[in-house]
């Protein structure tokens, strides 16, 4: 007699730390049972962000489109967007189950038991397959496991609701991760990913340099990565240890650390704690250790009060720094933060203003990126190979985490080996192996 399975799909908007949950998700549904099915899924489950008003209108579109597709499906919505319509009592007509941050890791058990055997046959299933269980996503099917080790934040930036929606810092123990990177088997690299990395071990005593010691020391991944840094890390401690672990080639050297404005009347509205110059001597002592880390930052445009002067402050920064990838934001007043109560006494200013700006700095992100790129070429770099081929070219990762495409007869994927860039076109890198 042949058993069935009920099957699902899922989607994640917004950080790191969101993609980690999902694919943690993911990997507890398929050991209940449940079969990934992007084409007739009994379950659509959509992680969302709330950090702009952009954010939750794409959460919401996405909702309705996968209504109108799947019009039996049931829709399962967690995130920071979740969490945020639960507080406000929106009505939300389209989902059928609504989990706050506080409850997603109960999805699973929810989902076995709300499904009856009626729902099972209604909402159309796979015959159960005798192949082993392989895991579908991105980051584990190229070697690369994604490692949510802290959750919440206490600094309470005044633009900010991620504080609000994602509740008291709590950080996993340095035992149970490693215990989770060693259970992982055939995994070149590992993204340790936090809402906020200063807040590490806050709860427990440890400290985000001592978990980066210990997947060195304790695990054999090839490659130890950090899906973002924040500025507060970044300390004598942290820069010892890098310089230190920099020769070693196992640290991937790659730093997202948000910035948000060039402006110091601006970062002091803002509540981030540093100057402008105190930003720029972190960065430059990274880039002292090692010029070809890829240094990238968060910028927002159009906060309260931000004039002529105080843009052009963050545009002057970011040519002058060693920065060379740009994500911007158009900020949007998220209610309950103290923004939104400072724009009584507080310009705000016009979204033409902030598409402007936006632009401005998109352009010049563009072009020094592109000529962060063409530092590469003739140079030799460990990479990472991944899934995805175009014809003889093989997509990797160097070990600044620059993707490129490596001219190979192999197939390589999973796998680091050396290669040497040879040129530049349209804003990708070329190579061969070394």
């Amino acid at each position: 007699m042949l058993t069935m399975k009920k099957t699902f799909s899922s989607f994640c908007f917004g950080c790191r730390v969101n993609q980690a949950e999902k694919e943690q998700l993911d990997r507890e549904l398929e050991l209940h049972g449940l079969i990934q099915d992007e084409n007739k899924p009994s379950f659509y489950i959509i992680n969302t962000c709330a950090v702009t008003q952009k954010a939750e209108r794409e959460a919401r579109q996405l909702i309705y489109q996968i209504r109108r597709k799947f019009p039996k499906t049931k829709i399962v919505v967690t995130g920071c967007a979740a969490t945020k319509w639960l507080s406000e009592k929106s009505k939300m007509p389209s989902i059928d189950y609504l989990i706050a941050n506080s409850d997603k890791r109960r999805i699973t058990n929810m989902i076995n038991k709300f499904v009856s055997d009626e729902i099972i046959k209604k909402y159309g299933l796979v015959k159960q397959s005798s192949q082993p269980l392989v895991f579908e996503d991105k980051f584990l099917n190229s070697g690369r496991l994604l490692v949510k080790i802290q959750d919440g934040c206490q600094r309470f930036c005044t633009y900010c609701i991620v504080p609000y929606l994602r509740g008291r810092l709590k950080s996993r123990k340095i035992k149970e991760i490693i215990e989770q990177i060693n259970n992982e088997k055939n995994i070149q690299e590992v993204i340790l990913t936090a809402i906020n990395t200063e807040a590490f071990g806050l709860d427990t005593g440890e400290s985000l340099t001592e978990l980066l010691a210990a997947t060195l020391s304790e695990t054999h991944v090839p490659r130890v990565s950090l899906g973002s840094i924040n500025p507060w890390s970044i300390d004598d401690k942290f820069y010892n240890f890098y310089k230190k672990y920099n020769l070693a080639g196992r640290l991937v050297n790659f730093f997202h650390i948000p910035l948000q404005s060039g402006s110091n009347k601006i970062l002091e509205l803002m509540n981030r704690g540093y100057t402008r110059e105190e930003f720029e001597e972190k960065i430059k002592r990274i880039h002292d250790i090692n010029p070809m880390a890829l240094i990238a930052t968060d910028v927002i445009v159009g906060f309260l009060d931000e004039d002529e002067k105080d843009f052009k402050d963050t545009y002057n920064f970011l040519e002058r720094s060693p920065i060379y990838k740009f994500h911007i934001f158009r900020y949007s007043p998220r209610e309950k933060t103290a923004a939104y109560f400072m724009s009584k006494n507080h310009k705000n200013i016009d979204e033409v203003t902030k598409v402007r700006r936006a632009k401005i700095l998109s352009d010049l992100g563009k072009k020094k990126y592109n000529s962060f790129l063409e530092k590469h070429v003739g140079k030799t770099f460990p990479a990472l190979f991944l899934v995805r081929k175009k014809e003889s070219y093989q997509e990797i990762l160097l070990d600044n985490q620059i993707p490129a495409w490596i001219k190979t007869s192999k197939d390589l994927p999973r796998e680091i080996h050396s290669v040497k860039i040879t040129h530049l076109r349209d804003c990708l890198l070329f190579g061969i192996l070394a």
